[in-house]
């Protein structure tokens, strides 16, 4: 970089000259780590009772969540309604901020309230923003200090792929998250808060003389759905995070990027019908541990304030100033809707998947007073506490084209430029082998081959050499070419 800058910006070019050719080069190099974010297709499919991966494509590549943050602001939610710092019935303020946030939303005007229920309901249904961001003011005291916790959180449930910057998901470059992260917390919902899970298969709800429907139409088409979370920006794509549960087996299965809602729900539908059959109907225990045994937790109840906005778990250590970053939104659903007219282009980006209004029903609720006494963190903490909060370190390898590789030896049955159709090829090779790959999860990894990106159809899990070379073997009698390699 310093090089090539080197080569355009001469020594007798003027002061202003640099500083345009500088701005130009800053601007490709911002727009180059976008791109690494930009909505290309991930998924992962995860048995809920033994946490076995049945499915795997760019699990542990960086996307943004969209309104699948706000998953994480329910699970904030129910752990301070499990706790009794507040009740479905409390009233949820909603602060000028608040009110201000992009479509879609309810409309509270500045003062108003609802109670935490319906925020919740709200949330499930209609991805209100406005609700999101006043749950995390209510919580967290500001959608800063929230989105701290939010990111702490997630390390304490072992999401280190994700940070959160904000509690509804409306557009911010530095929040990003992984397919993996997102199973790990829709798991973490049901376990966690069996109490409070049900909202998620909420269809629709009243608010006011005014039913609002949900986006998930999964819930009443697949049999078992029972939630959890849609989402979308121009950015993100089409994502979801859907929950199944047919009595005997549980499935947890993350599609993100998707190109248009119908096509997100039809590959959604497809990863269910191939692998809930697949799913164990035995299972032990709970698979993601409970924040409350993180020793984290116990340092940062001497270090941080014990009197503060109800909180389900301490604020972090340090409170910075919410970020600037603005986002509007443009309302979307398919591939019909996601190509706005110039009017909702100019507005940004949207989470509603259903419809292009730009305003939602005005229905105010009277405000009622709620005192809150904000208290600063003290400045000195250790340095496990402030890890709690940290970040994750940028990732090592292209967080968009290499796909997640489970360790050890993997058979290798295909190569297509074509990411689907190595997927595709995985879904047919499984089909006509389940036996022999009973044990083993499918995944896809990108690899470049003179300028030419290709995508290795493989399945991994095997314990060693000799059980890839006979899972081989086995395929080879059913006339499926494939080779061993160690991952």
């Amino acid at each position: 970089m310093r090089q090539a800058l080197s080569g355009i910006v001469s020594k007798s070019a003027s002061p202003l000259k640099t500083i345009m050719i500088l701005a130009m080069a800053m601007t490709f190099v911002v727009a180059d780590a976008a791109s690494s974010l930009a909505a290309k297709s991930a998924a992962i499919v995860v048995d809920a009772k033994t946490g076995k991966v049945l499915y795997s494509a760019n699990a542990d590549g960086r996307r943004y969540p969209a309104s699948l943050t706000k998953m994480m602001t329910l699970y904030l939610t129910f752990e301070a309604m499990a706790k009794g710092k507040i009740s479905r019935n409390s009233p949820v303020v909603f602060s000028a901020h608040a009110s201000a946030e992009a479509p879609t939303k309810l409309g509270v005007k500045p003062g108003g309230s609802v109670t935490v229920e319906t925020a919740i309901l709200s949330i499930v249904t209609k991805s209100a923003n406005d609700s999101a961001t006043a749950l995390g003011e209510m919580i967290g005291g500001n959608e800063t200090n929230f989105a701290r916790m939010m990111t702490a959180k997630a390390r304490q449930l072992g999401m280190n792929g994700t940070v959160f910057r904000n509690a509804n998901g409306l557009p911010d470059p530095g929040q990003f998250t992984t397919a993996r992260d997102m199973a790990t917390l829709g798991i973490a919902l049901r376990e966690h808060f069996p109490q409070y899970y049900g909202y998620f298969a909420q269809r629709s709800f009243l608010y006011g003389r005014q039913r609002i429907n949900g986006h998930n139409r999964l819930l009443g088409r697949i049999k078992g759905v029972d939630g959890i979370k849609t989402g979308y920006t121009r950015a993100s794509g089409f994502n979801l995070v859907s929950s199944v549960n047919d009595g005997n087996r549980r499935l947890v299965a993350v599609v993100m990027g998707g190109t248009s809602g119908g096509s997100r729900d039809n590959q959604m539908a497809g990863l269910i019908n191939t692998y809930l059959p697949r799913a164990s109907t035995r299972g032990g225990g709970d698979l993601v541990a409970k924040a409350d045994s993180n020793p984290i937790k116990a340092l940062a109840k001497v270090l941080l304030p014990k009197h503060d906005a109800p909180t389900p778990d301490e604020k972090p250590v340090a409170v910075a100033e919410a970020d600037t970053a603005a986002a509007d939104d443009a309302a979307a659903d398919d591939a019909t809707t996601a190509v706005a007219d110039d009017a909702t282009v100019a507005q940004g980006d949207s989470e509603d998947e259903d419809t292009a209004e730009a305003e939602a029903p005005k229905l105010v609720v009277p405000a009622k007073k709620v005192k809150t006494v904000i208290v600063s963190a003290p400045k000195v903490a250790t340095a496990q506490v402030v890890a709690a909060y940290t970040e994750p370190a940028p990732a090592a390898v292209d967080p968009v084209n290499t796909a997640s590789v489970p360790s050890g030896w993997a058979i290798q049955v295909a190569s297509s430029p074509n990411q689907s159709e190595a997927q595709a090829f995985l879904d047919a090779t499984t089909k006509q082998a389940p036996k022999v790959l009973a044990d083993a999860s499918g995944f896809t990894v990108a690899f470049d081959k003179g300028g030419v990106t290709y995508y290795r159809a493989r399945f991994g899990g095997f314990g060693s050499k000799d059980a890839a070379w006979k899972a081989c073997t086995a395929l080879k009698k059913k006339k499926i070419e494939c080779y061993a390699v160690q991952q």
